[in-house]
């Protein structure tokens, strides 16, 4: 790694709502270049660990380390402005808004001054355009609505925003969990992209197909608590997978299946299905006729 310290650093954070115990002494480090894969059943803490990341939950207790100083975020903006960009799951975009508007929502390019102050819409629809292309899709028109677009090519403009504006450390919530395979790995592809450009990437999932083929290193949230982090050259997928929905469960479950097989089995033996008992009829009638004649 180029950087003496990590872009974020989690050390032992913790956040309760009332007597409920989301987060419990959760730490992990993101350096540049890194994509980093929080990985999690649902119920784990993975979205109140990148709310509290983003600026939206102040941690209970704990702390927040930015390029190697404490950090207090005091809100969304104030993570933006230290490079934390998040995209949420729901992409915070207006479907009916062109893909220039959503682009630069919030932090419009201008031209002129004072009341002469407006949109500059020339330079926006060009930088738009080219930044999308940086990552392989050609928009022909970027003032379509931004609701006519895949959700593939939705995720990517989110993405591609975020790293226009200058984000260091770049948060995807379950950026594939809705996509087919093709715009899944359109998405994994600008992931990859984001990470050789330097950033630092959280990648939220449930899925391990994805994680693996983009993470270099997988921390694992079970009920609010980190269950280790690994990197892929020391534990492999089906261990993940394990550490994931816990390795006792699966066993109790597939013990659960044989059980439930054995069963099916004895009933089909003990008492024939009406197609079997019919099978039966016809063949014993068959062989009394061949007998008679």
């Amino acid at each position: 790694m180029s950087s003496a310290a990590p872009l974020i650093d989690v050390k032992d954070i913790s956040k309760q709502f009332g007597s409920v115990i989301a987060l419990s002494g959760v730490s992990m480090a993101v350096w540049p270049g890194e994509v980093h894969c929080l990985l999690g059943d649902n119920g784990a803490g993975k979205s109140t660990l990148i709310k509290t990341l983003s600026g939206v939950h102040a941690p209970s207790s704990g702390q927040i380390v930015i390029d190697g100083r404490p950090a207090v975020l005091t809100g969304p903006r104030d993570a933006l402005d230290r490079g934390i960009a998040t995209v949420f799951q729901d992409l915070a975009m207006i479907p009916l808004m062109s893909i220039t508007r959503n682009f630069f929502m919030g932090r419009e390019v201008t031209r002129g001054a004072g009341p002469m102050r407006r949109f500059d819409v020339e330079t926006a629809n060009r930088v738009a355009r080219e930044e999308m292309r940086k990552i392989g899709i050609d928009v022909r028109d970027p003032t379509q609505a931004v609701g006519t677009l895949s959700g593939g090519e939705r995720q990517c403009v989110a993405i591609a925003r975020a790293v226009y504006f200058g984000a260091k450390v770049l948060i995807l919530d379950e950026p594939t969990s809705a996509l087919g395979v093709k715009q899944a790995s359109m998405v994994l592809k600008y992931v990859a992209q984001a990470r050789a450009r330097g950033l630092g990437v959280i990648f939220i999932t449930h899925n391990v197909h994805h994680a693996w083929a983009v993470g270099d290193k997988f921390t694992v949230l079970n009920r609010g608590r980190t269950m280790g982090t690994h990197t892929k050259a020391n534990i492999t997928r089906e261990e993940l997978l394990n550490m994931m929905a816990g390795g006792r469960e699966l066993e109790q479950l597939s013990a659960e299946l044989d059980e439930f097989s054995r069963t099916d089995a004895a009933k089909a033996g003990a008492v024939p299905s009406p197609l079997a008992a019919a099978a039966a009829v016809e063949h014993a009638m068959a062989a009394d006729l061949q007998v008679k004649h």
